[in-house]
């Protein structure tokens, strides 16, 4: 069920030794709200070179944690062995990484291990952004009858440049609020960012979309982390973090801000109602201009005409001071579904023929 108040977890990207994951929880503990300390045992990497994580040995660091402040310790499991070594040493808050969502046969797996257990897993999105891997990944462990399933949302890779490590694409995480409204969706500034100087944006972003709270990677000393230290902050910086952060209300009472609102959305309704049918009118253009094409033997997609298209209409979203990237990209997905249905129009007659 979605909380009321954020679920902050905070701790290092890696669990690097005890007197550095014992120093991050003393000063967490003491000095902010944190409900749950993270920490990295497997660190799946891209290089066989990097730093891989201690593995089991770090295990009784982390339950010492979990005992001496009664914090709630949380790691990343990639196989069934993780599941076994961490339960053995009383782990039992989890999260299964973006490296290990993208495979069903690994997530079924691991949760086959928790089956029956009283843990709390959570799931972060794949690499990619495909929702229904996601979605997937987070329906078989739930079938697996564990204590709670919570989702993480971290980004997603993408070739194209961007200011962030992996680009939030917000709309996915808020998709998969949809369909599952009682999911807690919990944001990784860290990994969206890949850069101290994007967490607060990115932590204020996530927490006025209504997403039900924040895991952020805290290090004594971020520069001599022996992994992803770019991201990492301080446990000050954490404090000061929290302490800035603006929490709005998902509800609200007042009359007139409600009969204000609602005015708003019937507006809002109408136009998109207005919307919907311009695109049907469009269609129905699109297969009488598909039809011509076929008749006449003219290839279907016509790069000098969708170029026009393309320098027109963003021309126009930049005099009107809309953002041309976002108009871009309704129309290509406007061209898209264009191409799609002449050569469906295509096929038919061919097959008739």
């Amino acid at each position: 069920m979605t909380r009321k108040k954020p679920l902050i977890i905070a701790g290092p990207c890696s669990a690097e030794s005890e007197l550095q994951v014992m120093s991050v929880a003393q000063e967490l503990v003491a000095n902010s709200s944190v409900d749950m300390f993270r920490a990295g045992v497997w660190k799946p990497r891209t290089r066989p070179n990097s730093f891989e994580g201690l593995g089991e040995k770090a295990l009784p660091w982390l339950a010492q944690i979990k005992k001496q402040f009664d914090l709630p310790v949380m790691i990343e499991v990639a196989s069934p062995k993780h599941v076994e070594l961490a339960l053995h040493h009383g782990i039992d808050c989890f999260w299964i990484g973006a490296r290990t969502t993208v495979s069903p046969f690994a997530v079924q797996e691991i949760a086959d291990a928790l089956a029956g257990s009283a843990t709390q897993v959570f799931v972060k999105n794949p690499i990619h952004p495909e929702i229904d891997l996601w979605v997937g990944a987070i329906e078989r462990v739930t079938r697996s009858n564990v204590k709670s399933v919570s989702a993480i949302h971290r980004g997603f890779s993408s070739f194209r440049k961007s200011a962030y490590r992996n680009i939030p694409l917000w709309e996915i995480p808020i998709e998969l609020q949809r369909r599952f409204p009682d999911l807690d969706i919990i944001c990784d500034p860290s990994h969206i960012g890949g850069n101290q100087k994007l967490v607060f944006e990115i932590s204020q972003k996530a927490i006025d979309l209504g997403l039900s709270g924040l895991m952020i990677e805290v290090h004594p000393n971020p520069s001599k982390a022996l992994s992803d230290p770019q991201q990492q902050i301080t446990p000050n910086e954490l404090i000061q973090l929290l302490n800035s952060l603006h929490y709005k209300s998902k509800t609200f009472s007042d009359a007139f801000f409600v009969n204000q609102l609602e005015e708003l959305r019937s507006k809002i309704d109408k136009i998109d109602e207005d919307l919907v049918h311009i695109l049907k009118s469009r269609m129905d253009l699109v297969e009488m201009m598909g039809a011509y094409k076929r008749d006449n033997d003219v290839t279907i997609f016509q790069l000098e005409r969708w170029n026009e298209i393309l320098q027109t209409r963003t021309e126009l979203a930049s005099h009107l001071g809309l953002d041309e990237t976002y108009v871009r990209e309704i129309f290509e997905k406007i061209h898209g579904e264009s191409i799609k249905t002449q050569i469906a129009l295509s096929a038919k007659t061919t097959s008739k023929e």
